[in-house]
């Protein structure tokens, strides 16, 4: 049985996705993307906003919300293609209708969890949050990661656990309906007898070495063949091509001293000595007066008899990011957390735990683990990540500059020569590359998808500047097209010879393998037919669908034979990859039983089957709830 995991928050890790910083970040945007299961999109938390697209029931699907889920959709396809990458597929009008059907869903699903009054308990939303993976770092939840995350797009984590709530009904609601059929006992005996069959068989081996063949071939035959078959001898089609590539090592230079004099003055209070404050909380989120109090008076009397600040967080706190972690805020060195917080922290001693104290997230009470200082960096520890910066920075200007420069004059001219003397670049050339293939930068599929469109390929036009990554460019043109040709008989002669050789011997071989089978079936038994045939027969007894001891042509055979009737065995034959012949004959079958299966058999074949019917329930509901509501698409 499939279960689904639906955990998406409608507009929230959109924009931490966007807001998020550092170069990983922005290009690897599946980072934080939580698969969407039950449309087979990946959900990346939408977010409302704008026009409207269209209503259900009353509730809007904005223009944004669309937007992003068909960029999602996008992201999605081009990871799956990879290599296969088929730009034509990425087109916006052919995504949108299946996107906003897939938008339409989700929302009638919304709309009928609510109405169920389903629910999902704290424990089940902690576990969900600690499994995203765009809050963890090396692989494991990191509460200051969400935190930063949360806190960085105006989001407390009261909101971000009610429209998680939001979404993990809905999972429930679907997850129910998938698990509400079962099967039946003849279904499941049904099913038993056919995965658990056993079949007795017979079998010998015809090798097609052992067959004899005319190893004289005539010319007319072969010059037959050739003009029967000229396109399998076509050239592959191929390109040669010339090429101008930007890449931003090319443009990084030493920098000047002063310059690394003025990035240090800049960035050393960055690295100044400060105090470092290592820190654990216990958080409890304001709500019923009488609950709150109870509880704070439960943690801090814990706390005065001893007890483990990590066991009483886990116990009290509503701070699901760090409850599991016994508390643990991480390292603060003044402005991590709100200033009502470091005040506080700043006056207790390691060890000490404070008194109570109130932020905009509830009543915290706050354990100091350690304080210590830090040194003020000195030029030379900074000095290499200085120059790197500087260096990357100054590249990136002058890359940018030449980008834009390169883009205007590829255009307009009409070979590369022109825009590589203006700025003094390089032109490159690389031959055969083909739709399938090439080399450096033409192992991108994408460059490959455009030096073989017609604007480069047909029309002779310089291609679009092409982004390949971070920082690299390439615009190319078509030298040389080398169109498909049918190679002269000459050069594929002993192909030719070779391909005729083969198919004689299948011919051969299966002309043996019809009569051993003629044999078999006029009454002769298999050790008389093996005998007599000059081959070794074998005996394959109580052979399942996944027996290894024969090839898997040989296997399917056997099971696809008839049932032999009246003492009368099923024969046939089949050819191997290998190109041997084997002939069969099934003697008996023996049918599976549901009862002598294991218990992990049997319940595999319970969700097989429960699994099946589920998802036809799935469907059909989703289809009763459309028919049932009033949606309008503007």
């Amino acid at each position: 049985m499939r279960f689904f995991f639906i955990t998406t928050g409608i507009n929230m890790l959109q924009n931490i996705r966007q807001n998020a910083q550092g170069t990983v970040a922005k290009i690897i945007v599946g980072l934080i993307v939580i698969s969407f299961s039950i449309f087979g999109l990946e959900s990346i938390l939408l977010g409302g906003g704008g026009n409207n697209v269209a209503e259900v029931n009353g509730e809007e699907i904005g223009v944004q919300e669309v937007q992003q889920a068909i960029t999602t959709q996008q992201r999605r396809l081009i990871n799956m293609m990879g290599d296969d990458f088929n730009p034509a597929l990425l087109e916006e009008d052919r995504i949108r209708p299946q996107v906003l059907e897939a938008l339409v869903n989700r929302k009638l699903l919304t709309q009928s969890a609510r109405d169920m009054d389903l629910s999902v308990s704290e424990a089940t939303i902690g576990a969900t949050i600690a499994s995203m993976e765009q809050f963890q770092v090396d692989g494991a939840f990191s509460p200051s990661r969400y935190k930063q995350l949360l806190s960085e797009n105006g989001y407390s984590p009261g909101y971000f656990k009610s429209t998680l709530r939001n979404d993990l009904l809905v999972n429930q609601a679907r997850v129910g309906l998938a698990g509400s059929e079962f099967a039946t006992p003849s279904e499941l005996a049904v099913n038993a007898r056919l995965i658990n069959e056993q079949r007795d068989f017979r079998y010998l081996t015809i090798p097609r070495d052992s067959v004899q063949i005319d190893a004289e071939i005539g010319e007319a035959e072969i010059l037959a063949y050739y003009e029967a078959n000229q396109p399998e001898f076509l050239t592959e089609e191929t390109v040669d091509v010339e090429y101008l590539e930007l890449r931003l090592e090319d443009f990084r230079k030493p920098v000047d001293e002063q310059a690394v004099l003025e990035a240090y003055e800049l960035a050393r209070h960055e690295f100044k000595a400060v105090t470092e404050h290592s820190v654990s909380h216990i958080l409890i989120e304001d709500g019923d007066e009488k609950s709150v109090g109870e509880r704070i008076t439960g943690a801090l009397a814990e706390l005065e008899s001893g007890a483990d600040f990590a066991d009483v967080a886990e116990k009290y706190s509503d701070d699901v990011g760090t409850a599991a972690r016994g508390g643990d805020l991480g390292v603060s060195r003044g402005e991590a957390f709100p200033e009502e917080m470091e005040s506080v922290i700043a006056t207790l001693e390691p060890g000490e735990v404070s008194e109570p104290f109130t932020t905009d997230a509830g009543t915290h009470i706050v354990l100091l683990k350690d304080r210590r200082e830090t040194a003020e960096a000195s030029l030379e520890e900074l000095r290499p990540q200085l120059e790197e910066t500087l260096q990357a920075d100054e590249a990136r200007v002058a890359l940018v500059r030449v980008v834009e420069d390169l883009r205007d004059l590829s255009f307009n001219a009409e070979s590369l020569d022109g825009p590589a003397r203006e700025l003094d670049l390089e032109v490159q050339e690389i031959a055969g590359v083909t739709r399938g293939e090439g080399e450096g930068p033409f192992s991108n599929p994408v460059l490959r998808e455009t030096v073989f469109s017609k604007e480069v390929l047909v029309a002779g036009h310089n291609s679009e500047l092409i982004e390949l990554g971070d920082s690299h460019f390439v615009v190319a043109h078509v030298k040389q097209h080398h169109k498909p040709e049918v190679q002269p008989i000459e050069a594929v002669r002993e192909e030719i010879v070779a391909a005729i050789q083969a198919e004689r011997t299948r011919e051969a071989v299966a002309d043996a393998a019809e009569e051993v089978l003629a044999k078999l079936r006029s009454g002769k038994g298999m050790d008389v037919v093996a005998s007599d045939s000059g081959y070794a027969w074998q005996v394959e007894l109580a052979a399942g669908r996944r027996s290894f001891a024969v090839a898997p042509q040989v296997l399917d055979r056997v099971f696809e034979l008839p049932v032999p009737e009246n003492a009368a065995a099923s024969s046939d034959f089949v050819l191997t990859s290998e190109g041997d012949a084997v002939v069969i004959e099934l003697a008996r079958v023996h049918r599976g039983s549901y009862d002598s299966m294991s218990v992990e058999d049997q319940r595999q074949v319970q969700n097989q089957i429960g699994g099946e019917y589920g998802g036809l329930v799935d469907a059909a509901y989703r289809a009763r709830l459309r028919d049932a509501a009033d949606i309008s698409v503007m």
